[in-house]
């Protein structure tokens, strides 16, 4: 019986990338589920599935860079909402993938490559891994906000936080609040994962911001923002985070 690891920081899409695969792959044993790269290395090092689907965008550690510390034993299942040519490049390497929204149509031909095809060669999936690192769209450095009649370019250093806002996004700094016509999804994309961490569902943080991590009685880390005196609360699934500071 085939088993399998299943790595997104999104509970909705993992629940349903794992709902398809019991349709297209029944004798499959989903055996973990994490909701971050780091955790996917320790589930992996722990349960040693023959198949990993990972996610690409991850907090911290990407899907890219699981893949590539995992055994060759293990193949490897890219689940991306990347661009055109990133595709064109998993396709070039052969490369097992699925675009975000999985489609149970795609999963199938997911899972026929898996049983008929032997395993992506390491050092080509090494290879493809670096050519999407080079590809990767520059980092966000300015915010446009509005500011009455005006417009301001804000540097994405001078934020302290991100709040979601319905389909907007409220940019805390020690100057201010300001909108941005963006969702929290979107920005989040565009910052620098290693500078910027998503600790909710609703909260992206500047982690040089951050002056204190207090554990709450639910296990859930309580974040003392500097300069501010409202805190921000975290979510479990990014405890991880602050257990290694």
């Amino acid at each position: 019986m085939p088993r399998a690891l299943l790595a997104d920081d999104e509970p909705a899409l993992l629940a349903h990338l794992e709902r398809q695969l019991a349709a297209c792959w029944p004798e499959l044993t989903i055996v973990a589920r994490a909701a971050n790269g780091r955790e996917a290395l320790e589930l992996a090092a722990r349960e040693h599935p023959e198949v990993a689907f990972l996610d690409i965008r991850m907090p911290g550690v990407s899907g890219l860079e699981v893949a590539r510390e995992l055994p060759p034993t293990t193949r490897v299942v890219f689940v991306t909402a990347y661009d055109e040519y990133a595709v064109e490049a998993f396709e070039a390497a052969a490369a097992d993938y699925v675009q975000k929204p999985v489609s149970e149509k795609r999963l199938q031909q997911t899972v026929e490559r898996l049983r008929s095809t032997p395993p992506l060669d390491h050092s080509v999936l090494a290879s493809l891994i670096d050519q999407l690192h080079a590809r990767a769209e520059p980092k966000l450095t300015w915010l446009r906000v509005g500011d009455q009649d005006a417009t301001r370019l804000v540097s994405v250093d001078e934020v302290l936080y991100f709040q979601a806002e319905h389909k907007y996004t409220n940019v805390i700094t020690s100057a201010g609040t300001h909108l941005v016509r963006t969702a929290i999804k979107h920005l989040e994309e565009q910052l620098d994962a290693q500078r910027f961490w998503r600790v909710h569902r609703s909260y992206i943080v500047n982690v040089a911001a951050i002056e204190e991590a207090r554990r709450d009685l639910r296990g859930r880390y309580v974040l003392k923002i500097r300069g501010r005196r409202e805190t921000v609360r975290t979510s479990p699934n990014y405890g991880h985070l602050f257990r290694q500071m």
